[in-house]
């Protein structure tokens, strides 16, 4: 194994569907809609999941956790994040820096913007202050726009553990 650092990137989007739970990063939103999906839905731990993986040279996380497989629906999300961590951890590597933008127009992020970076450091075993999570609109523009799904995009930075 290289000492060199190895980036990923990772891109998820749910549809929203009203009276679903909101969980984002972890954190649960109080909304009036939330993620679509054979698990809760966390298009913020989906994503981070695929681009530590990708960093880490292993499967995506569609591969690992089968949206056909019944045991992973309504699963929480973060479960996905320590079945990967423990993966990481095999190939003696550990997350050193991620980066996340949600693009939603609900719920709004900002008032949880800094439980969702405490939330994804205490999953992926990084310091808080090398997650940073930054919340943008799709100014009308596609499903996001609309306010019909949520897309999250996640680089993360792996090194030697």
């Amino acid at each position: 194994m290289t000492d060199l650092p190895r980036i990923g990137l990772g891109i998820d989007m749910h549809r929203l569907h009203p009276g679903r739970p909101c969980v984002l990063g972890g954190v649960k939103f109080e909304s009036e809609v939330g993620p679509l999906a054979h698990s809760d839905g966390d298009a913020v731990l989906h994503a981070a999941c695929d681009a530590v993986l990708g960093a880490a040279g292993l499967d995506d996380i569609g591969t690992l956790f089968e949206d056909t497989d019944p045991t992973h629906e309504n699963r929480d999300s973060a479960e996905f994040c320590k079945e990967t961590m423990a993966l990481v951890h095999e190939r003696q590597l550990r997350v050193w820096s991620m980066d996340i933008v949600l693009e939603t127009e609900r719920p709004k992020l900002k008032p949880m913007r800094k439980a969702m970076r405490e939330r994804i450091a205490e999953l992926f075993g990084v310091d808080v202050d090398r997650v940073n999570v930054k919340g943008k609109t799709g100014e009308q523009v596609d499903a996001v726009g609309r306010g019909e799904a949520c897309r999250a995009t996640v680089v993360a930075l792996l090194g030697p553990a």
